[in-house]
């Protein structure tokens, strides 16, 4: 015990000690966070949908009578944890990227984790980028095969990973993320095709924060030019018939719970059979898998307006504020974790809640706040963050 406690004070002196926020309430773009509301600058909720109201009312209204409105599956998929509206939400989701099948999990973590650590066996491979979110690299850990991490966004490092190692396995997965959950700068998706093509690869895509915010038919593929001035093209639809496996969330911008992965009926069925984190989890509630199919099947137009909204407040903010970031996801590195927290603290008495990210989520000497942008924020709202 006495080391558990040791390492809890080391973390407090070096200003990476994590705690639950005493938050009170949500609304709209705002939160109430000890008395105090503020503009919430720390969600994921990217097109305001959790918070929208007007949308939770429609919703109750016409689905409360429903057989399939009920708060609790009681019970895995493959027990009796199922039913019509699951097999109606994966086939939306595989239909919008014109893939054969999709299967739900419980959140992005299980997914990620799931997907990576039961496709991969004993003389595979798996190439991975050094910033892939924690769930990634935790398959990456528990599969039998071994694991190669290329540094980030570099696609030549890439490449020397696969000249020297590829032809020493039999199966292949790159995995890379579309839209980084840090830096907010996005994956160069063409060539990582390109590369899987030529090294006989299966590639998977987590585009777990570009869904919905990112990309025509809101996939989260296509990519965009920076504040920097870099660009890596775009990618239309039938690119995505060369993405093997597409990982997504329903957390983030759809405003509900869940997450998918979508690919070929194969590679869906193994999963259903092999993926631990699947088989052996009771199932979402049903009224949380209705939730999902309301706003994608009936309110559509309503998610592209949002998006737009969306792309168009951050494209006025990364010109204010150029970084990495090609996306909804401004970071501000400071590089000290101290002056990270400081900083933080400074911001929230200016009236924004925002959180500062310190190792281990992020590099060493990369501490940041991290601004996650969301569509119903006024530009001229957060404008002061940038003042000196």
């Amino acid at each position: 015990m006495q080391s558990y406690v040791l390492e809890l004070e080391k973390l407090k002196q070096n200003s990476c000690f994590r705690s639950i926020k005493n938050i009170e309430e949500k609304f709209s773009k705002y939160i109430l966070v000890e008395g105090k509301k503020l503009l919430n600058l720390s969600s994921n909720d990217y097109l305001n949908i959790s918070t929208n109201s007007d949308l939770k009312a429609e919703f109750i209204e016409k689905y409360k009578n429903d057989n399939e409105f009920i708060f609790s599956s009681a019970s895995a998929r493959l027990l009796s944890g199922s039913s019509r509206c699951y097999k109606k939400l994966e086939e939306k989701i595989a239909s919008l990227y014109n893939k054969e099948s999709a299967l739900l999990f419980n959140s992005g973590y299980q997914c990620n984790l799931g997907v990576v650590s039961s496709l991969i066996s004993k003389g595979d491979a798996i190439f991975s980028d050094k910033l892939n979110h924690a769930s990634i690299v935790a398959g990456l850990k528990l599969s039998l095969g071994d694991h190669f991490r290329y540094k980030h966004n570099d696609i030549d490092n890439l490449e020397k990973l696969l000249k020297e190692k590829r032809n020493l396995y039999k199966n292949a997965l790159i995995i890379s993320e579309s839209v980084f959950s840090m830096d907010g700068d996005i994956a160069d998706i063409k060539k990582l095709i390109e590369l899987k093509k030529k090294y006989n690869c299966i590639l998977m895509l987590d585009v777990a924060h570009g869904f919905l915010t990112l990309g025509e038919g809101l996939l989260g593929l296509n990519e965009t030019q920076s504040a920097l001035g870099s660009s890596t093209g775009q990618i239309n639809i039938d690119d995505v018939h060369d993405i093997d496996i597409i990982t997504l969330t329903l957390g983030k911008a759809l405003g509900s719970a869940g997450a998918l992965c979508v690919s070929n009926e194969t590679i869906i069925n193994y999963l259903i059979n092999k993926a631990s984190s699947f088989i052996f989890s009771t199932s979402l509630p049903s009224i949380n898998v209705m939730w999902s199919n309301f706003l994608l099947n009936e309110k559509f137009d309503f998610l592209i307006n949002q998006k737009e909204k969306l792309n168009e407040l951050s494209k006025k903010v990364r010109n204010l504020y150029p970084t990495i970031s090609s996306s909804h996801i401004i970071p501000i590195i400071i590089g000290d974790s101290e002056k990270t927290k400081l900083k933080a603290q400074e911001l929230r008495n200016k009236g924004f809640f925002v959180l500062p990210i310190n190792p281990p989520t992020v590099p060493k000497g990369t501490s940041r706040i991290r601004l996650s942008l969301t569509s119903d924020i006024e530009f001229e709202e957060i404008k002061g963050i940038f003042e000196r």
